[in-house]
């Protein structure tokens, strides 16, 4: 892989320790995919800020580089945290401190702590953009709605990628790689949330890391496109989708059809429980704006049922955007949280056992993340099930 003599010295320790690191992760992924050279980007986006999910590793790692004077080259964001405010007393305080010191570390090193694996509502990439990212939703959503680039990077890559304030320029960032390698042909119409997040779920289950063109969701919208991306990610390795204008038969592509039935399959296999819930949890991905005035038109005048609760997961950018629904929702006994999310957090501690939730991708994490029987269901029954 071709360096800059700059690169080259950042390699050999010119730059610090912490730069050092940082390329030699950067090179060896490089070298690893066959990439050419170093490219910039416009943004990282970091996951393994979860205390829950990366421990006390993470926490001397970063202590290491933010000593030794580390720091952002590129604009990044934060993915969530274990905590909200309003859970710090529900937890042990070593819990709270552990979160805390993490936080302060990725800030002392110049991240924005947006805590949100929706970052791209708050700072929308350049179309074109080069990023690394690391959330597989946001990436899926970046290169196929938002029309930025950005490969699956992990913790590791994306954190070194905002220090470096580059990427190797392989995958995605190749136009050619962009292109699709299968079609998807969906024989019916998805009726919501859920059944986009199955239907996503489903192919990724079938096309693992190739890239699908997908026939018959022109008319989704913008959360239903999230939810599809988010599970597709989950159940697959794939880092986007094509669809709408560019989902033209193919004769040349593999073609897979998709019935009603195959999605009612995936539902049913995501949910174990049939019992009453402990925990409604809507915001995984966290929600837009949109989502959060539909919640607020549901549950508007209500009042939640006793022994449940009900979280809205949303990023700082969009509760303060959406003060009036967000009041709305609150005033009816559901918590909006900020800064976190289910998946990430301690709900075990808290004795919830059973989660509804209109997220495909939570359905599949929330029985090993968070010990939790899962029902998948539609927002409208989530809150048909919660409130008297």
């Amino acid at each position: 892989m071709y360096l800059t003599r700059q690169e080259e010295l950042m390699l050999d320790g010119e730059y610090g320790w912490a730069c050092q690191v940082c390329m030699q992760i950067l090179v060896k992924l490089g070298e690893l995919y066959g990439a050419t050279r170093l490219i910039p980007i416009s943004s990282a986006h970091i996951s393994g800020v979860s205390y829950k999910t990366v421990g006390d590793a993470a926490i001397e790692f970063l202590m290491e580089i933010a000593e030794k004077g580390a720091k952002t080259k590129a604009f990044s964001t934060l993915n969530p945290s274990s905590i909200d405010p309003c859970l710090i007393d529900r937890f042990p305080r070593k819990l709270v401190e552990k979160q805390a010191e993490i936080l302060q570390l990725y800030e002392r090193i110049g991240a924005v702590p947006s805590l949100s694996c929706t970052p791209y509502y708050e700072y929308v990439p350049a179309k074109n953009s080069n990023l690394a990212w690391a959330e597989s939703s946001a990436v899926v959503y970046a290169n196929s709605i938002l029309g930025a680039w950005t490969n699956r990077e992990g913790a590791p890559s994306a954190l070194a990628s905002a220090i470096i304030g580059k990427t190797p320029n392989y995958g995605v960032h190749k136009p050619e790689n962009r292109e699709p390698s299968i079609m998807i042909d969906v024989l019916f119409q998805p009726r919501n949330e859920v059944e986009y997040g199955a239907l996503g779920y489903y192919i990724g289950e079938v096309i693992r890391d190739k890239i699908p063109i997908v026939k018959g969701i022109r008319g989704a919208s913008l959360d239903e496109l999230k939810q599809f991306g988010a599970a597709l990610a989950s159940s697959g390795m794939t880092s986007m989708f094509h669809y709408g204008k560019e989902a033209k038969s193919n004769e040349r592509l593999e073609a897979v059809a998709v019935e009603e039935r195959e999605i009612k399959t995936v539902i049913e296999k995501l949910s174990s429980s049939k019992l009453e819930p402990d925990m409604i949890f809507i915001g995984c991905p966290h929600c837009s704006l949109q989502e959060i005035r539909r919640l607020a038109s549901l549950v508007e005048g209500k009042k939640l049922k006793n022994g449940i609760e009900f979280w809205v997961c949303v990023s700082r950018y969009v509760k303060n955007k959406g003060k009036k629904p967000v009041r709305i929702i609150e005033n009816s006994g559901a918590k909006v949280l900020t800064d976190t999310c289910a998946v990430v957090t301690w709900t075990d501690k808290l004795g919830i056992k059973r989660i509804a939730t209109n997220s495909v991708k939570a359905a599949h994490y929330l029985p090993t993340m968070n010990k939790a029987e899962v029902l998948l269901i539609p927002m409208e029954k989530c809150v048909e099930i919660a409130y008297e």
